[in-house]
């Protein structure tokens, strides 16, 4: 008599076993349910310690993957912002802020990063001015790390940026004036060191105006760093290019000695 198709598919249901003691080498004994399955193979559960353990793992692996991938792009930012090695490490944990200025230039530039997407539609600008080895490269690069990799800043100094028009003019040139005027329009945030080292010519300050106007027009934010005093700064950028910066710059006074004497004694 052949057997009923019924019985034929409960045949092929995984059938429960009651539940038995098991002993894990790592964990110890644990109770595991068990299935039946076709031709009497059975299956029990896992330890629930083990299975904890392979779960901790796995996600810790998924974890060091996306720090991997994070790390990479980070470095491929950092590669492309600009940033000079020195200032890679900067941060506003490392900045020494001892006197109510200091503290006063580190809020104010960890306002600026903290509320970044705000200022990319106001447009405001940072200008950071005082004494060399006050700290102002310091604080300009704590922003951009703060900033990257979700967004890409862009760090030069001024005779840098003047240059890279400049190179532009050779008949041998890749790339075009426009494209390199663009590119410091484009980026989210520009950063230009050393404003003041440069010469002052008409020249320079027609290739500064139209950085700076082309950043004024698009509400870009910006930070400056300049050794200069306000009539000093103006004196290089041009009065038409700080007339533009007047409705939405902030002047950030770093009025202190320089920080460097100290950091040859501390290291010596």
């Amino acid at each position: 008599m052949e057997a009923s198709s019924d019985s034929k598919i409960s045949g092929l249901i995984p059938v429960a076993i009651d539940p038995k003691t098991i002993n894990c080498q790592i964990h110890g004994e644990y109770i595991a349910t068990g299935l039946r399955l076709r031709g009497g193979r059975e299956v029990w559960s896992q330890c629930p310690g083990c299975a904890e353990q392979e779960k901790a793992d796995r996600l810790a692996a998924e974890q060091r993957d996306r720090n991997i991938m994070e790390n990479m792009r980070r470095a491929d930012v950092i590669r492309q912002s600009r940033l000079p090695v020195r200032l890679e490490p900067c941060s506003f944990a490392n900045y020494i802020a001892s006197t109510d200025q200091q503290k006063h230039a580190m809020q104010v530039s960890m306002d600026f990063a903290a509320d970044f997407d705000r200022h990319m539609v106001s447009g405001e600008t940072l200008i950071f001015a005082g004494l060399p080895g006050t700290g102002k490269g310091h604080l300009a690069a704590a922003v951009m790390n703060k900033l990257m990799p979700a967004k890409l800043p862009i760090y030069t100094t001024c005779l840098d940026l003047i240059r890279s028009v400049r190179d532009t003019w050779r008949k041998d040139s890749p790339v075009s004036e426009t494209d390199v005027l663009s590119e410091y329009e484009r980026v989210a945030l520009l950063i230009v060191d050393e404003i003041g080292v440069q010469y002052g010519t008409d020249g320079e300050q027609t290739i500064l105006f139209d950085v700076i106007d082309r950043r004024y027009r698009q509400m870009k934010p910006s930070i400056f760093i300049t050794n200069q005093d306000r009539a000093g700064f103006t004196q290089y950028i041009g009065e038409r290019a700080y007339d533009r910066m007047r409705q939405t710059a902030r002047w950030v006074a770093f009025d202190w000695e320089s920080y460097r004497p100290q950091a040859r004694r501390s290291a010596s």
